[in-house]
Parts: C-alpha cells; sequence; structure tokens
C-alpha cells in the first residue's frame, strides 16, 4: 500500500533569499509527489523556514515555531519541521528548548531532500532552477550567489550560509529563461553580496556581463538589490545606463556615514570613498535612483557620530533609506564590544534618522509632481490600484497610489501585473498618487 504524502504549508520568515529558497523547496516537493498547499490550516505538516539575521528575527522565528506548537499539540498538525538560518545556526539550542519539534534542519537551500525524505517520501526527482512562485507572479527574485566572503563586524551572514559561492551563469540564464516563460516581468537580481559574483567561479567580477545576459532573456523591468560598495565593480554602470530594461536603480546597503564607525564595522570603505562612488554612479547613470539601510545604535557609535551619519544622509540625499538598530551577534568580531547604547536611545535615532530622510524623500517626491510615469500594477483593492515606478522595488520603496483615471478609461479594467502610464497629482514622502492614462505594455 502506497503511504500517503503529507499535506505541506511552507511558513516563510526572512529576506527574499529564503523566500528563492522555499519557492525552490515547493516546487521540488511537487516533483517528487508531495502536496504543498497554500494555507496552514489545509495542512498537516508546517515547515518553517526560519531567519536569524538579528534578534527580532530571531524572536520572529521563536514565535512563529511556538505557534507550530500549539497547532501541533491541538491535533490541528501531525508534524512540524523547521529548517533556514536560525535552526542552521542553533540547532542544538532549539532541540533541548523546543523538543516538540519533529526535525530541525540546515540552510534552507541545502536541506531539500533531507526534508522530502524525512517527510517519507522518496526523493528520486531533481529539478535545476525550478521553482513554485510564492510572489504576484509579474515579479520574481533571482539569487546569484550564497553566503558571503565579506568580514563585517556585526553580521551573522558567513556564519550561517558560509562564504561566498557563485551560482554558474548558465544555470541562472536557464532559471531566468523559466521565470520569463511563467509570466515574470520583473526580475530582481539578489545575492548577500551581488558585486562580488564570479569571482570564485571565473576569477573576476562578471557582474556587469551576468546583467547583459539577462537583459537579453526580455523581461521589462531587471533590478539589483545587495550591491556591496568597498571594491564596487564600476564596469556594470555603462550596462544599466545603456540597458533600457535593466532599472536605473541600485540597492547599495552601506550601514553608517561615519568613517570611524565604519572602520570598527570593517567595511572596507570611508565616508569620503561612499561619497566619491555616489557622485560617480550618479555621473555615469543620470537620473539613477540610489537606495540604502543604516544601523544605529552600533557599539562605538557616539552621539557625535551619529550626527555625522545623519550629516552624510542630507549631503548625499539618497532617494530611498532604511535604517535598522544594531544587534549585538554571537561570534561576530563585534560581539566583544558589548551593546551598551540603550535600546532607547537607538529607537531615538532611527527617528532622527528616518525624520531627516522623510523630508529629503518629500522634496523628491515632489519634483515628480505632473510628469507622467510609467507604472507596473502590483494589486488592486475596492477600487484602488496600488504600483510602482521603475525607481522601486517591491515591499520597501515608494507606491503609486492610483484611484482615478482619464475620461474614457476605466479603473475596474486595470489587471495587475501590467504597466500603465500614469499623471502624478500628488505626492506625499513615501507614497506618490497619480490618475491612469493608458496602457503601457
Amino acid at each position: 500500500m502506497k503511504t500517503r504524502l503529507p499535506k505541506i504549508y511552507i511558513d516563510t520568515l526572512g529576506c527574499s533569499k529564503n523566500t528563492v529558497d522555499s519557492e525552490a523547496f515547493a516546487a521540488q516537493a511537487r516533483a517528487n509527489d508531495f502536496i504543498i498547499v497554500d494555507h496552514v490550516e489545509q495542512a498537516d505538516t508546517l515547515l518553517i523556514n526560519t531567519c536569524g539575521f538579528i534578534d527580532a528575527a530571531k524572536q520572529e522565528s521563536i514565535d512563529h515555531i511556538l505557534s507550530g506548537v500549539d497547532l501541533k499539540e491541538q491535533g490541528k498538525l501531525d508534524r512540524l519541521m523547521v529548517m533556514g538560518c536560525l535552526s542552521d545556526r542553533y540547532a542544538s539550542e532549539l532541540k533541548a528548548d523546543i523538543p516538540e519539534v519533529d526535525a530541525y534542519f540546515g540552510s534552507s537551500h541545502t536541506s531539500i531532500p533531507e526534508v522530502l525524505n524525512a517527510l517519507g517520501g522518496d526523493f528520486k526527482k531533481e529539478l535545476l532552477g525550478e521553482r513554485s512562485l510564492s510572489t504576484p507572479r509579474h515579479f520574481a527574485y533571482l539569487k546569484i550567489s550564497e553566503g558571503c566572503d565579506n568580514p563585517c563586524s556585526f553580521c551573522a551572514i558567513p556564519l550561517m550560509r558560509g562564504g561566498h559561492k557563485s551560482t554558474p551563469m548558465e544555470q541562472l540564464i536557464k532559471e531566468a529563461e523559466m521565470l520569463r516563460a511563467k509570466g515574470v516581468r520583473e526580475l530582481i537580481v539578489i545575492g548577500q553580496d551581488t558585486t562580488y559574483y564570479g569571482l570564485d567561479l571565473y576569477g573576476k567580477r562578471c557582474l556587469d556581463e551576468l546583467l547583459l545576459r539577462l537583459s537579453d532573456v526580455g523581461f521589462d523591468w531587471i533590478r539589483l538589490l545587495y550591491a556591496y560598495p568597498a571594491k564596487f565593480p564600476s564596469h556594470i554602470l555603462p550596462v544599466i545606463r545603456e540597458r533600457e530594461n535593466i532599472c536605473s536603480y541600485i540597492d547599495m546597503p552601506l550601514q553608517h556615514g561615519s568613517t570611524e564607525v565604519l572602520k570598527s564595522m570593517r567595511r572596507g570603505v570611508t565616508r569620503n570613498r561612499l561619497e566619491d562612488l555616489i557622485s560617480e554612479i550618479r555621473s555615469e547613470v543620470p537620473g539613477i535612483r540610489l537606495r540604502t539601510t543604516m544601523i544605529v545604535g552600533y557599539p562605538n557609535e557616539t552621539r557625535e557620530h551619529f550626527e555625522d551619519l545623519v550629516d552624510f544622509i542630507e549631503t548625499v540625499k539618497f532617494d530611498r533609506l532604511g535604517c535598522f538598530m544594531y544587534s549585538q551577534e554571537d561570534a561576530t568580531t563585534a560581539f566583544p564590544l558589548g551593546d551598551p547604547v540603550p535600546v532607547k536611545e537607538k529607537q531615538r535615532r532611527v527617528r532622527e534618522l528616518m525624520a531627516a530622510q522623510e523630508k529629503i524623500s518629500l522634496e523628491k517626491n515632489t519634483t515628480l509632481v505632473g510628469t507622467k510615469q510609467r507604472v507596473l500594477i502590483d494589486r488592486i483593492e475596492n477600487g484602488t490600484a496600488w504600483g510602482r515606478t521603475i525607481w522601486d522595488a517591491p515591499e520597501v520603496d515608494n507606491e503609486v497610489v492610483l484611484d482615478s483615471a482619464v475620461a474614457g478609461f476605466n479603473l475596474a479594467e486595470l489587471k495587475t501585473g501590467s504597466f500603465y502610464t500614469a499623471e502624478i497629482t500628488d505626492a506625499e514622502a513615501f507614497d506618490l498618487f497619480g490618475t491612469v492614462l493608458a496602457l503601457d505594455e
């Protein structure tokens, strides 16, 4: 008699890299006759793909595991499985503290056969690059590498995911072609450090060649995230400038603007070097938008260092900016420095930094009022559509709110995943508002 295979719900936490791993798992599971369901209520097995990046992410992962334990104790689940970064790094502690979990596995991108075999299946068919998308079908992430070789003092990613390992280019092109065939229109290129791509495989950084080949696949938009500033490969800039379907947008996490803090963080750059690099990028690619993230409350960040950071962002005027409080991570080189900045002071600094950025964002958004922009629709609810310009990544950047259309254009006919021309009629610090003028396919 054939064993009944479980119905699996995948609960994905953390970054877009985890999203890709879960999508690959779902595709492999379905190829081997497992059933993947869309809601935990439909499942008899819960698989949690955890994040262990900072304290808040760890706590969220633990909370989800404990919720899974509750469901299991209520008889609503037969099995509870945990994989990903948190269980990779803290497996022994988790097994001791939460023994109700049936099995813990390591990094999600390496655990697919182990998990499926543990669930009672027969792992026979291995797919290369195939994924069951969990994002809206019009955009998807392409993870071009695993791990990281950078020595940042605050970061535990290398401890969880190991050193940098580029995915072969031919494999990435095949995966991109499969995504395009599924109807994906926006491809978002990710990796812990995308600028390092190719150095381990080909002896040189070849992100420029990869972007050119991806551009030829036929996506409407290709967006680059997580570009490390030290040893930034300037040869990618002409590619971004000259290829129309590569967005004039780079996400480049800088983490700080004070040279002293950057040195302690082991970032390999100074404030002057960052300002020169940003000037070079803006000169080489006119009109480009830059997104960054900052960390406040680092152990040796004095008030003067923080004010230097505020001055840096007011000088550079980033188009998009996020901010995190420092989280002390075990076994990192910054761990011995302690965590001396009080939480309330960290929160105060986050508010101050984001208040400064809000003024910059409002100033930049206001200049778009009266212009016409190409907008990709992400979702439609109750007669209002939310979309993005070419300068905005999903989930983290500005949205364009469309709740009206020109005479003769029926707003109800808008479709998610389609492009429209819209006139920007109003602006707030982190959102734009507009009127739909025409379909722009």
